[in-house]
C-alpha cells in the first residue's frame, strides 16, 4: 500500500518517527483551536515529545494492522507539516468503511491545503485501502469542515444527537459520507 501521495501543493503521507518534534509543535500551536473541535482529552503530559514518539509508534502499528491509518500534510519543496489526516473506527467484511478526522495548523487555512489533503485521503482509501465507504462527523457549527467535506465530495446523511463530548460538552454532529461508486 502506498504510505505517500503528491499533489500540487502538498505531499501527503505516513507520519514517522522523525516527525514527532515538528507534530508536536504544531499540536502545541494549535491546542486551543484544537480542542474546540477534538473528542480526545488531551493531558498536559500528550505535549511531550517521549508521548508524540509514542503516538507514532502506535499508529504504525495500526497501520500495519488494518486498524488505522495516520497521515501527515506536509507542503511541497518546504516539507513544512501543516496538518494531520486519520482514517479510523474501521470496519472490514461486509461494510468496508471507515471514518476520516483532520486537523490543520491555523496558520496555514484559507489556502487550500486540507480540501487538496482530504482527495488524497479519499483516493488512498478507495484505491490502496479498497475501503468502500467514508465517513466523517462533523458539528454544525464548524463551517470550515463543512466546506471541505462539501468540496471534496461527501453528502451529508443526517445529525446525529449528543454524538459526543467535546471539552466536557456533548455536541451534535453532522454525518457525511463518500463512497467509491460516487
Amino acid at each position: 500500500m502506498k504510505s505517500e501521495l503528491t499533489g500540487t501543493n502538498i505531499t501527503f503521507r505516513a507520519l514517522q518517527k522523525e516527525d514527532a518534534t515538528v507534530l508536536l509543535d504544531m499540536n502545541k500551536e494549535n491546542r486551543e483551536i484544537f480542542d474546540l473541535y477534538s473528542p480526545v482529552d488531551k493531558k498536559d503530559d500528550f505535549f511531550t515529545l517521549e508521548k508524540h514518539e509514542e503516538m507514532i509508534e502506535k499508529d504504525q502499528k495500526a497501520w500495519e494492522e488494518d486498524k488505522g491509518y495516520e497521515f501527515g500534510i506536509f507542503i511541497n519543496g518546504t516539507n513544512q507539516l501543516v496538518g494531520t489526516v486519520s482514517f479510523f473506527f474501521i470496519e472490514r467484511g461486509t461494510a468496508e468503511k471507515c471514518m476520516i478526522g483532520y486537523g490543520l495548523d491555523h496558520r496555514y487555512k484559507g489556502k487550500g491545503y486540507m480540501t487538496e489533503a482530504v482527495k488524497l485521503a479519499i483516493r488512498f482509501a478507495f484505491e490502496e485501502a479498497d475501503f468502500h465507504r467514508i465517513e466523517a462527523g462533523v458539528m454544525p457549527r464548524n463551517k470550515g469542515s463543512i466546506n471541505v467535506l462539501e468540496h471534496c465530495g461527501f453528502t451529508k446523511e443526517g445529525t446525529l444527537r449528543d454524538q459526543l463530548k467535546i471539552n466536557g460538552k456533548f455536541e451534535d454532529h453532522h454525518i457525511y459520507s463518500v463512497l467509491s461508486t460516487d
